[in-house]
């Protein structure tokens, strides 16, 4: 077995410099460190996790909650660029469940039985007792698109979002905007705030029964909530739906009741997701950074795992409207 005393040898460098480099610590230059690594690499030196969390008395092990695991591509996006980003920091990740083997454990429980340093809570129920014993807990934790007491959080700018959609659809002619929603929560409320805020802005008349609720990344519910929208009296010329997903029983209902798209109405998704580009007609939606919001929730992480004086940050992170063919010009 290669021990750091041999790669010290190797390199003519101190055992105290050698380990300063495999550790990725500032104390060593940038060309030095790298030399190390690449002789260790050569001599077929691997580092042993027990020993190195011994020493540190950490794991380098992320934890993720995610409880509808990989249903959904904007999740699936957010969490590749978190093991990316995690990788790239020496990070290993561990996605937190509620049983190993045939034993129950929570979360908390979960993430003293892995030794995790951090964890970033991606998608679950907030407010459910177990993930918040887990959030305001000792372990640094970083939450999306909710704020705990204490934690770091990364917002994705909903409310502007939504106000980004009323405003081009506004743009193009539309004067009769619906608003089909998801369940409720910190997320669908920042869009409703966008929606109602952009519309009076606009000097628009939200009609009776133009906020339809549905579900996320749920077609079926969306294809209910078209039905009634285009059973008013004065039916919308655009639709805005809670996900790309969940658009899709929307744009398949008003094809049922003979209605074109975008022809007679026009439709707008919201994440950004690449089923966008493969629908015909292309979805016209709201692509969110998922790239910066998974980069920033492993450094906030980061920094609040390696230095304890850290203090709690929100950041609120904005996507952009993505062209697309579902949505067109009112005449």
């Amino acid at each position: 077995m290669v021990t750091i005393k041999d790669i010290s040898n190797a390199c003519g460098l101190s055992v105290a410099t050698v380990s300063r480099a495999l550790n990725n610590q500032n104390e060593v230059n940038s060309k030095t460190a790298e030399r190390v690594r690449r002789i260790a690499r050569e001599l077929g030196y691997y580092p042993n996790a027990a020993a190195r969390a011994l020493k540190t008395n950490r794991s380098y092990n992320i934890g993720i909650l995610y409880e509808n695991m990989m249903d959904h591509e904007y999740f699936s996006l957010i969490i590749d660029k978190i093991r990316h980003t995690a990788e790239q920091k020496g990070y290993d990740i561990t996605f937190l469940s509620n049983s190993i083997g045939h034993s129950h454990m929570n979360y908390y429980e979960h993430a003293r039985y892995r030794g995790l340093d951090g964890v970033i809570i991606v998608q679950g129920d907030f407010l459910a007792p177990e993930v918040r014993q887990l959030a305001l807990s000792e372990f640094p934790c970083l939450a999306l698109d909710y704020q705990y007491e204490g934690c770091d959080c990364i917002n994705s700018d909903n409310c502007s979002g939504i106000e980004q959609i009323v405003r081009k659809a506004y743009e193009l002619g539309h004067r009769h905007i619906a608003f089909v929603h998801g369940e409720d929560g910190t997320v669908t409320r920042a869009r409703m705030e966008g929606y109602l805020g952009e519309c009076k802005r606009l000097g628009l008349d939200v009609a009776e029964g133009y906020i339809q609720r549905s579900a996320y990344h749920e077609p079926e519910p969306s294809r209910i909530a078209t039905k009634n929208l285009m059973s008013l009296p004065v039916p919308p010329t655009c639709i805005l739906y809670p996900d790309d997903y969940a658009s899709l029983g929307g744009l398949n209902e008003l094809e049922k009741l003979g209605y074109s798209v975008p022809g007679d109405v026009s439709i707008v998704g919201y994440d950004g997701i690449h089923l966008c580009e493969k629908l015909r007609p292309s979805l016209a939606t709201y692509r969110q950074d998922y790239e910066k919001i998974g980069e920033l929730a492993v450094e906030l992480l980061s920094d609040a795992i390696e230095n304890p004086g850290h203090t709690p940050q929100t950041i609120l992170v904005s996507g952009q409207f993505a062209d697309g063919k579902t949505l067109s010009p009112r005449v």
